[in-house]
């Protein structure tokens, strides 16, 4: 494997597992978290799964900003949503379909190359290729 040259670190810190506390050690973010209805929790909090397709959506638009070029990225819109699952008893996993929206490419097709690309570069695209199902496409 490739060496990583670092040059920025995030540090975050949670207490209490799905049903805790999240916080940054620069404070910017501080969250309670819980977990899901849809996974027998109380929801009303954030979860894990939200802050990976947050921070999966913001990697991709600035990945998007490094390949496009001279299309103009005003007005497009990326929409990550992380999917939790499973693969039997015990043994979950998650899945990324990324919508991505850039109304000023010249067509579909050619939006499609630019995601294609930016899915080819972005960091949280290559962490999770060949371990998870990301899914990536351009739509009107």
């Amino acid at each position: 494997m490739e060496k990583l040259n670092i040059d920025y670190t995030a540090v975050a810190i949670n207490t209490g597992g799905r049903k805790g506390h999240v916080k940054t050690d620069d404070g910017l973010l501080d969250f309670e978290v819980a977990m899901p209805k849809e996974i027998g929790g109380e929801g009303g909090k954030t979860n894990p799964e939200q802050f990976f397709a947050a921070g999966y959506a913001a990697c991709f638009g600035g990945a998007l900003g490094a390949v496009a070029g001279k299309t103009s990225l005003r007005d497009s819109e990326i929409t990550a949503k992380v999917h939790l699952g499973n693969y039997g008893p015990g043994s979950f996993g998650l899945a990324v379909d990324i919508f991505v929206k850039i109304p000023h490419a010249a067509s579909l097709e050619e939006a499609q190359k630019l995601v294609d690309a930016a899915h080819e570069v972005c960091p949280y695209s290559k962490a999770t290729r060949g371990n998870i199902e990301v899914n990536v496409k351009s739509v009107s």
